[in-house]
C-alpha cells in the first residue's frame, strides 16, 4: 500500500512538529519545511499528494508559493491562516487551493480534512480506483436531483445551490459566491437566504440518510465533500 506523502509548509515550528507527528500516526508520510524559499521546488521535486501551507511565510508567503504552484501542477492545497478576514480574499483571489483552515485549528480536524482531499485523488501517482455510482444524482435538464434513486424534491432556488456546491467537491465556497454562481439574475437571493436554503437542502437529505454531503467551514461558508 503507497503511503500518501504530504508536505507541510509552516514556520510555526511547535505547530509543525504536532501536525507532523498526527499525520505520522495517520500512516502518511510527511516533509516539512519552515519557510517558504524552496517550498515549490520540494513539492514538485518529490512527487506530494497533498500540500499543506501556511500563508504567513518567510522569505516567500504563502500566496506566491499557491500561484506558482498552480501553474505547474494540480497537487491539492489546505491552506491555513491566521486571520479569518483574509480567507474571504483568499476566495476572491481564485487561487485553486482546495481547502482553507482557520488557525487555531485541531490537528485531528486538519488530518479529517487532509485524508477527505485524499480520498477524491489518486495516491502517488497512481490510477484511480473505478468510483461507485454517485449517490447523489442531479440533472439539470429536469431540475431534478436524486439521492440512492429517492427524488429530493427541490424547489427551483434549493437546486441551483447545490449544482453550484457539486460543480466543485471540495472547494470551499463563501455566500457571495454562491450568490454570484447560483443565483446570477435573482436580485431576491440575499447572502444570508443562502444559510436557510442550505438547512432546507440538508433537512431534505436526512429525510433519507444522515449522510452529509454540505461542510459548513466557520466564518467563510460551504463546499460539497460528496
Amino acid at each position: 500500500m503507497i503511503k500518501p506523502r504530504i508536505l507541510i509548509v509552516e514556520d510555526e515550528m511547535a505547530l509543525a512538529s504536532v501536525l507532523r507527528d498526527y499525520l505520522l500516526r495517520d500512516g502518511m508520510a510527511v516533509d516539512l519545511l519552515t519557510e517558504g524559499s524552496h517550498a515549490v521546488e520540494t513539492a514538485l521535486g518529490t512527487p506530494h499528494d497533498l500540500v499543506i501551507l501556511d500563508l504567513m511565510l518567510p522569505r516567500v508567503d504563502g500566496l506566491s508559493i499557491c500561484r506558482q504552484l498552480r501553474q505547474r501542477s494540480d497537487v491539492p492545497i489546505i491552506i491555513t491562516t491566521a486571520r479569518v478576514e483574509e480567507i474571504d480574499r483568499l476566495l476572491g483571489l481564485e487561487l485553486g487551493a482546495d481547502d482553507y483552515v482557520c488557525k487555531p485549528y485541531s490537528p485531528r480536524e486538519l488530518v479529517a480534512r487532509v485524508r477527505a482531499v485524499l480520498r477524491r485523488r489518486p495516491v502517488g501517482g497512481g490510477t484511480a480506483k473505478p468510483e461507485p455510482a454517485a449517490r447523489l444524482q442531479i440533472d439539470p435538464d429536469a431540475w431534478r436531483v436524486t439521492l440512492d434513486g429517492v427524488d429530493l424534491a427541490l424547489t427551483r432556488r434549493e437546486f441551483s445551490l447545490l449544482a453550484a456546491l457539486a460543480a466543485r467537491p471540495g472547494r470551499v465556497f463563501s455566500r457571495d459566491q454562491l450568490l454570484t454562481l447560483a443565483f446570477p439574475d435573482d436580485t431576491e437571493v440575499f447572502d444570508r437566504t443562502i444559510d436557510s436554503h442550505i438547512r432546507n437542502i440538508r433537512r431534505k437529505i436526512h429525510a433519507t440518510t444522515d449522510w452529509e454531503p454540505i461542510r459548513s467551514v466557520y466564518g467563510v461558508g460551504y463546499a460539497y465533500d460528496g
